[in-house]
């Protein structure tokens, strides 16, 4: 399986945490953003962000994990316009209040919980 992890910087170390475990299971990853430092130019948006777009589209499956920010929801829109599987990962319940009308489109699947029963999930599911 390919796959893509779209989060937030300050997820940056559970990213790498999936990532690694994924990557010992034989998949691959199709771009790691947590190489990146933020970008503070036109040159650096456009270098990135055309990386990260080939890499959803590149990808088989999409992994959300929340909290995200502008990006990880800019991700979730070309991973849903792309027809992709995504799993989206939560700690916490989402409130449907202040959540995001597209968290709950058919094909997205959640999970809420425990990271390590999420990586396994996926593990099984695409083993």
């Amino acid at each position: 399986m390919k796959f893509y992890i779209a989060s937030g910087f300050e997820n940056k170390q559970l990213v790498q945490y999936v990532r690694d475990r994924l990557v010992e299971a034989g998949h691959i990853h199709t771009y790691d953003w947590t190489k990146n430092t933020r970008a503070t130019s036109e040159a650096a948006l456009r270098e990135i962000g055309t990386a990260e777009l080939q890499a959803v589209v590149n990808s088989d499956v999409v992994i959300v994990l929340l909290p995200g920010g502008k990006g990880t929801h800019t991700e979730l829109g070309i991973a849903l316009g792309c027809k992709k599987e995504i799993h989206l990962f939560y700690r916490e319940n989402l409130d449907p209040a202040t959540a995001t009308t597209f968290y709950y489109v058919d094909g997205v699947q959640h999970y809420n919980g425990d990271i390590d029963h999420f990586i396994e999930k996926i593990r099984t599911l695409y083993s």
